[in-house]
């Protein structure tokens, strides 16, 4: 029976914290403004709109007149703001103490700007954990908007997924609304006609709600978007279909939700995106997914088979990638050091920084994620590190600690004094997996090894594919290449990429991991920690130890008879291969920067001077080594297609084991330039 249908319409705005601001502007100059100015001028048009408080932050200082827009829309009842965490966390990866402490923040801010608290909630990349359903009840959220994916998977029909249901954990309860997928996939990408004859099409069905709500960077950040939806006018076309439409109706999610009652209870699976929970499948699980997908898609059956499809979901990250596990295990050890402060201690600007480190972004990799983005887990760490060296000012812990933090089976040591904080693995490789600088608010070894993606097979099989058609391609449908792409540049690292990761090349030329390492003292007093190793008949003695902006590792030989020993570095700087990080020789000469490759037969200094962290790492050796120094790069793919990043400088040192050569020392003094 034909009726009117609701639009709902609600978008979503998000920029990762830390991200550039020449970023940021270009978002706001091709996207925001012009997109707030287009419905400003169509007061008719409700709808939703969401704005992770970081990027509204920068927004609210930098563009007041664009936002006053936004703020004129809400007051006149066209827009509604809808609420989430602050930092834009995903709530299934933070404590509940922190999820209501993120979304309460976040609804204070917008009731402070716009006037009213809101009554809706964002949920990070759409991931649902039911648990969450307790903080958004406490902090006064009504509703949230979830994929109708999350339906689908109970066993609701898309007949069905026309209105909000109700959801309950623990006795607090929460409705939510089911976003559509084909909307999704037609806004703006479809001409604009054709989406307002499809959302007609729902009424005309006996829909109640045509549900929508995306990102907003759809809307001409996006290949090709920017020209499609306000040089050809998509946008305006399409308002204007809309309310030109006798079977469409405009309201906002609020004012829908309080006329309508519920449809009735639902339970929802732990479930992000259908992309999403591709994403999160390691390589050999995602291809398997993938294929069942295309072939049931083939074979007609996707439509009903999908609910019992189902990949992994979002923590699968943190399994799938050990330095986004390792970077999240750091983040709720701090999280716990700080709520078990007295309240007098816990300072707003410690909660800040906690908080920032929670930003979801740097913590998972997909189309969107920012895992691959040095610049995004910088962010994190400069927070992280700032926030441990403030909970060490109040409450000091000791200086020698070791425990399993990231839970894969092995110690770590952590050293630290009140400069420096080191973190050596007891892994057998008894290689350096951290170093921070307190004065620089800066982790050295912030590095990422290149891991097996399963979208590789696109560069293998050398794709190129833009969609065709009246409308423009989606990101999901394109395979673009920004750098030119060699087969061994996507040759998974068979280790981590640490510092001090040894090895030994014997006299025939065979060449040994130093693997075998085993704890041999701690010495908490220095602090310092030694470990013992057996390789090709000798031994390899290794100690490591703190004095104030200095970490010093000495090692030993015993019983080598001949051969090489080496050691490789890992060392994240945020200059990378641009023109502000360089290399240092002893006389002042500078070779060429980290981008670059270095060669030098006998050296004993050398410095990785980084203009943009205003500071430096200088390497002192007591025997002359041959370096060699490297940029390491990964691919990965984001919404403008394929690109190599540079993660590290990986410095190799070597030496031969004359008899000459009992000890050596290697010292790397963290050096910050004065004002830094």
């Amino acid at each position: 029976m034909t009726q009117t249908v609701s639009l709902l319409f609600g978008v979503h705005a998000h920029q990762p914290v830390g991200n550039f601001p020449a970023v940021l502007d270009a978002a706001h100059e091709r996207c925001y403004r012009p997109f707030l100015q287009t419905l400003h001028r169509y007061p008719g048009f409700r709808f939703a709109a969401h704005f992770s408080g970081w990027l509204l932050d920068y927004l609210l200082e930098k563009y007041p007149e664009d936002m006053a827009l936004l703020k004129e829309m809400t007051a006149r009842g066209q827009a509604e703001m809808f609420g989430a965490g602050d930092c834009e966390p995903v709530l299934a990866a933070i404590s509940h103490r922190d999820r209501v402490g993120q979304l309460e923040i976040f609804s204070a801010k917008l009731e402070r700007h716009f006037g009213a608290r809101p009554h809706g909630a964002w949920l990070t990349e759409r991931v649902w954990l039911s648990t969450a359903v307790s903080a958004l009840a406490e902090c006064g959220l009504r509703y949230a908007t979830v994929d109708d994916y999350h339906f689908i998977c109970t066993g609701k029909t898309a007949i069905e997924l026309d209105s909000h249901y109700t959801t309950e954990d623990d006795g607090r309860i929460i409705d939510v609304f089911p976003i559509s997928e084909q909307l999704r996939y037609r806004l703006p990408f479809s001409p604009a006609a054709d989406a307002v004859a499809y959302v007609e099409k729902l009424g005309r069905d006996g829909q109640s709600a045509a549900i929508y709500f995306d990102d907003i960077e759809k809307f001409g950040i996006w290949p090709e978007t920017y020209e499609w939806v306000y040089g050809k006018r998509w946008l305006e076309q399409f308002i204007q279909g809309v309310l030109a439409s006798p079977l469409i109706r405009t309201e906002t999610y609020r004012s829908y939700h309080a006329r309508c009652p519920t449809r009735g209870i639902v339970y929802l699976p732990t479930t992000s995106y259908i992309e999403m929970n591709e994403w999160t499948l390691p390589v050999a699980a995602a291809a398997t997914y993938d294929a069942l997908v295309e072939r049931e898609k083939r074979e007609g059956r996707y439509e009903l088979t999908k609910p019992f499809i189902r990949g992994g979901f979002w923590k699968n990250f943190l399994t799938r990638y050990p330095e986004a596990n390792w970077m999240h295990k750091r983040m709720l050890a701090l999280s716990a050091r700080l709520a078990a402060l007295p309240a007098a201690q816990q300072h707003p600007e410690l909660t800040t920084h906690l908080y920032r480190a929670q930003a979801n972004d740097a913590y998972w990799h997909g189309l969107f994620g920012g895992l691959y983005l040095p610049h995004l887990r910088r962010e994190v760490y400069r927070n992280l590190v700032k926030l441990e060296a403030a909970l060490d000012a109040v409450a000091p812990r000791p200086a020698c600690e070791r425990l399993d933090l990231d839970c894969d089976g092995a110690q770590e040591i952590f050293l630290c004094n009140a400069a420096l904080q080191a973190v050596i693995r007891d892994d057998g490789l008894a290689a350096l997996c951290e170093l921070d600088s307190y004065a620089l608010a800066h982790n050295f070894g912030d590095t990422l090894r290149r891991s097996r993606e399963h979208y590789y097979r696109k560069i293998e099989r050398g794709e190129q594919r833009v969609a065709a058609g009246s409308g423009i391609a989606s990101v999901h449908d394109r395979v673009d290449f920004r750098h030119q792409i060699a087969a061994e540049d996507i040759v998974p690292d068979a280790l981590p990429r640490v510092s001090f990761r040894d090895g030994f090349i014997a006299p025939d030329g065979t060449t040994h991991t130093v693997s075998g390492y085993a704890l041999d003292a701690v010495d908490a007093a220095q602090p310092a920690i030694a470990f013992r190793a057996s390789v090709s008949g000798g031994v390899v003695r290794k100690r490591y130890e703190l004095a104030g902006t200095r970490l010093n590792v000495t090692y030993a030989f015993e019983g080598f008879s001949g051969g090489t020993f080496v050691t490789e570095l890992n060392v994240s700087l945020p200059a990378c291969d641009g023109f502000a990080g360089r290399y240092i020789l002893a006389g002042g000469a500078i070779p060429c920067g980290f981008g670059q490759q270095l060669a030098q037969d006998a050296l004993t200094t050398i410095t990785l001077d980084d203009r943009e962290l205003g500071g430096a790492l200088v390497l002192n050796a007591s025997a002359p080594a041959a370096l060699r120094a490297r940029p390491h790069f990964t691919v990965s793919q984001s919404e403008a297609g394929f690109e190599k990043i540079m993660q590290a400088a990986t410095v190799t040192l070597s030496w031969p084991l004359t008899p000459a050569l009992s000890v050596l020392m290697l010292a790397l003094e963290v050096a910050a330039r004065p004002g830094t």
